[in-house]
C-alpha cells in the first residue's frame, strides 16, 4: 500500500496516525494538490489527499473511508467499535472534528487571497462555525479522559488532528486557553509517537 499525502493536511495526519497506531506498513508518497501539474487527480477524481493506493492499484479516498478500511484490515488496536451506539458515537465525534477542519481549511484558504479578493465576511462565518463547534467539543468531552470509552479511539485521533491544525493555521483562535479539558487531551495525545511524529510542517 501507499499513501498519497501532504505533510500539512490534517486529513492526511489522521490517516498517518491510524497507520501508526495499527502498526500497518505503508509507503508515504508526498504530493501537493496545490502544485500545478500535480498527479493527485490521477489517484482521486476529487483531486484531494489523502488517497490510499491498495496493492491491486485500486484507490480509496476521503479520510473517513480510509480510516474505516484500515481499522478493518488489521484486527489489532481497534479504533472504531464494530456496531451499535458505540460505533455511532465515535463516528459522530469524527464528523464534529472534520466539520471544524472543513471550516478551518476554508478560512485559511480565504485568508491567502490577495487584498481586494478576500472576503472578511466569509472568513468570519467559518470562524464562527469553529468557535461554536469547539465549545460543543469541550462540552461533550467534559471530564472524560477520552472522547469515547476508556481507550484511544478514532474519535480522539480526529479531535487531536483538528486541534493541532487550528493551532497551526489559525493560531489566533486560542482554544487551549478557553478549554482546559481539550488542552489536557491534546497534551496527552502528543505524548504518543503517532502524534509527535506527524506534527504539521509548513
Amino acid at each position: 500500500m501507499k499513501l498519497i499525502a501532504s505533510l500539512t493536511s490534517p486529513y492526511v495526519r489522521k490517516i498517518r496516525i491510524v497507520l501508526a497506531e495499527k502498526k500497518i506498513d505503508c509507503e508515504l508518497v508526498l504530493e501537493s494538490p496545490w502544485v500545478e501539474g500535480n498527479p493527485v487527480s490521477k489517484y482521486s477524481p476529487l483531486g484531494k489527499v489523502p488517497v490510499l493506493v491498495l496493492d491491486d492499484d485500486s484507490t480509496l479516498y476521503d479520510s473517513r473511508v480510509i480510516a474505516e478500511y484500515l481499522d478493518t484490515v488489521a484486527p489489532n488496536n481497534r479504533l472504531i467499535p464494530a456496531s451499535g451506539r458505540e460505533r455511532i458515537s465515535v463516528k459522530r465525534w469524527e464528523a464534529l472534528a472534520d466539520g471544524i477542519l472543513d471550516a478551518a481549511v476554508a478560512a485559511y484558504i480565504e485568508s491567502l487571497r490577495p487584498d481586494g479578493e478576500r472576503s472578511p465576511s466569509s472568513m468570519e462565518r467559518q470562524r464562527g462555525k469553529i468557535r461554536l463547534a469547539l465549545k460543543a467539543m469541550s462540552d461533550e468531552l467534559g471530564e472524560q479522559p477520552w472522547c469515547h470509552g476508556n481507550n484511544l479511539s478514532l474519535a480522539d485521533i480526529a479531535v487531536g488532528c483538528t486541534l493541532g491544525y487550528v493551532s497551526f493555521r489559525l493560531p489566533d483562535i486560542r482554544w487551549s486557553e478557553q478549554y482546559a479539558n481539550l488542552a489536557q487531551l491534546y497534551e496527552k495525545l502528543m505524548q504518543r509517537s503517532s502524534f509527535a511524529d506527524t506534527v504539521p510542517q509548513a
